[in-house]
């Protein structure tokens, strides 16, 4: 199964593949969907929409995940942030996806073994279990790490139904 990681952002969702046949996982792309900071809002999330409608028409992925928004200090960040993690849930839901949802502990946990790892710990993680990767910048790393959170998910719910 392919699965789609977001790490959703107004300015930058990163997005990365996987692909998970049992407990192997592969690597098939990752990379940044960037929206115009000059752009009014509306636009912004229309055009984060159509390129997410791309990409997931492009490598047709079984799944999806997502990370969960944290609350920022700054309220119109976090609304912000909020708005374009909708429209990633929502463009994933429209084609059919089921899509998990993350808080970043539960991510960290995941591919590091503790909830409170650093990023850099992460992406090195990300790395060792996707050899020869080549992670297209942090947000990128981040989606990543969210699809093998999934992966690590559904391999686990696969076990629990046997």
């Amino acid at each position: 199964m392919i699965i789609l990681g977001l790490d959703p952002g107004l300015g930058t969702t990163g997005w990365g593949l996987i692909h998970a046949e049992g407990n192997r996982l592969s690597h098939v792309a990752n990379g940044k969907l960037k929206t115009d900071p000059q752009a009014p809002l509306p636009r912004r999330l229309a055009h984060l929409d159509a390129m997410l409608a791309a990409l997931i028409v492009d490598h047709a992925p079984g799944a999806a995940a997502c990370e969960e928004v944290f609350v920022n200090s700054n309220a119109q960040s976090t609304l912000k942030l909020g708005q374009a993690r909708g429209v990633v849930l929502c463009a994933a839901a429209r084609a059919g996806l089921d899509v998990g949802e993350y808080t970043p502990s539960i991510v960290k946990k995941a591919v590091v073994g503790t909830g409170n790892a650093e990023k850099a710990q992460v992406h090195a993680m990300v790395a060792r279990l996707l050899p020869g990767v080549k992670i297209d910048g942090p947000d990128a790393g981040d989606a990543l790490a969210v699809a093998i959170c999934h992966a690590h998910h559904l391999g686990s719910a696969r076990m629990r139904l046997r």
